[in-house]
């Protein structure tokens, strides 16, 4: 195939020869990378990007085999059934070049081209460090401007659970924003972009006494904002709620925490504020149409942040995927990462098919030692998170999450804040994969975390930057 041995690659086979075989994956994937990012790989066709990235598997010593594909990340091959996981690679361990099947890799894990741009974001919660408070001033003047709307002028039309009836949407539109493009919306109970909204609230958060685990909206609810009032004839105050949007997720940018999902959802409202009357057809057309017209508008470049609205199985794969990478210090990141995956209700038993085998093994070997939510339920459970304690805490097995939490603990305050955001931000992609309820307390492996992380709070000002 001339286009494929002509394709420039970061780093020739010479020269992968000769790297040192601990840093095979580094080199693996800057040769990729290099590939993907020639103008002429979105003009092969994918058995040919297939062929050079089957030239590109590497082995591990224990026989894993690893490809670095789809979403610029790594992949473990199966040889049970054939299946690529999402998962992240062994650190400091040799590998080295070996000769797999091109027929044999499914579409899905061969990259795009735009899915190598994706924003990086971080991984962490709001709980450690805080939101800055310059960001935090810029959205509370936001509000308190939007707070003196007549609420028959912008009546509530979604997020009723969260705000008094008396509350225009435009304080909704707002706090939806944020939730929406939060990458894990848990917040500690002082931090001062939650409490800026305490006089609008319908009742008091759902949280333990020190950190709000608060849901995470689906993009619908914030379309229900816009496409009532268009319906109702008030194009204006449809723009004025999807322009708090577009203000809101602009603000948002500065924190690396929002910043995917901000840009994303500015590419989904911004056309209709350039345009007025672009969404009118689709409001009458339904909630769930409009949902669809903003979607398409996102480009490929940002649409993993939309991963959770269309495509939950990946984005459960890509939550997991994150978890481990934050757990990477440890001395076994699998082991690791099942040790927050225990806490997922699984009463079907279909999350262990969903994890690399490395991470499934650790899973199943907890859970035959009974520390995971599933081996201890009751029979009668229904599938998703338990609506009671965690079976840990209902055995006295409070003790022994800490103690799991305790073999896996960070190093730092930001690293215990990047693990807490992936492990909950798991958590929510397990519950929208499966229509799972979260539990208003937490979940047992991240409470013990949110410990850790109280024993280090500075009050004082003096916040971990996050990345």
């Amino acid at each position: 195939m001339p286009m494929v041995d002509a394709m420039p690659a970061g780093m020739p086979a010479s020269t992968m020869a000769a790297v040192r075989p601990w840093d095979a994956f580094t080199a693996a994937a800057a040769d990729v990378r290099a590939m993907v990012a020639d103008p002429r790989w979105d003009a092969l066709p994918m058995p040919g990007r297939a062929h050079v990235l089957a030239a590109r598997i590497l082995v591990t010593a224990d026989g894993d085999r690893w490809l670095y594909g789809a979403h610029a990340r790594w992949h473990l091959y199966d040889p049970a059934d054939g299946s690529w996981h999402a998962a992240p690679p062994p650190r400091g361990v040799k590998a080295r070049r070996v000769e797999h099947p091109a027929a044999v890799l499914p579409e899905r894990v061969i990259p795009a081209g735009a899915d190598f741009t994706a924003e990086p974001g971080s991984t962490q919660a709001f709980v450690g460090p805080d939101v800055p408070a310059a960001l935090t001033e810029q959205v509370r003047v936001l509000l308190r401007a939007s707070g003196r709307k007549q609420e028959t002028d912008f009546p509530l039309t979604a997020f009723d659970e969260i705000f008094a009836s008396d509350v225009p949407s435009t304080v909704a539109a707002i706090w939806g924003t944020i939730m929406w493009c939060a990458y894990a919306p848990a917040f500690d109970g002082n931090e001062r972009l939650i409490t800026i909204f305490g006089e609008y609230l319908r009742r008091p958060l759902p949280g333990d006494e020190w950190v709000r685990w608060l849901p995470a909206p689906p993009l619908l609810d914030l379309v229900t904002l816009v496409a009532e009032r268009l319906r109702a004839g008030r194009s204006r105050a449809a723009t004025r709620l999807a322009a708090l949007m577009a203000d809101t997720a602009q603000l948002l940018l500065s924190d690396t925490r929002f910043r995917p999902r901000a840009l994303a959802l500015l590419t989904m409202v911004e056309p209709a504020l350039r345009r007025p009357g672009l969404d009118d057809q689709a409001a009458l057309d339904g909630d769930e149409r409009l949902r669809q017209d903003w979607l398409a508008r996102c480009p490929a470049r940002l649409r993993r942040a939309l991963l959770a609205e269309t495509d939950p199985e990946s984005h459960f794969s890509h939550a997991v995927y994150d978890l481990a990478e934050t757990l990477s210090f440890a001395p076994d990141p699998p082991h690791a990462t099942a040790t927050f995956l225990a806490d997922l209700s699984d009463s079907k038993g279909r999350l262990p098919e969903r994890l690399d085998q490395r991470t499934r093994q650790a899973y199943l070997e907890l859970e035959r030692d009974g520390l995971t939510s599933t081996s201890a339920r009751d029979a009668t459970e229904p599938d998703g998170f338990e609506s009671r304690p965690p079976a840990a805490e209902r055995t006295g097995g409070a003790v022994a999450a800490r103690e799991r939490v305790a073999e896996v603990a960070p190093p730092d305050r930001a690293g215990s804040a990047a693990v807490l955001g992936a492990a909950y931000a798991t958590a929510l992609a397990w519950g929208r994969l499966t229509g799972a309820k979260l539990p208003e307390r937490g979940l047992a492996a991240q409470t013990a975390l949110v410990r850790r992380l109280i024993e280090q709070r500075d009050d004082h000002g003096h916040h971990t930057e996050h990345h």
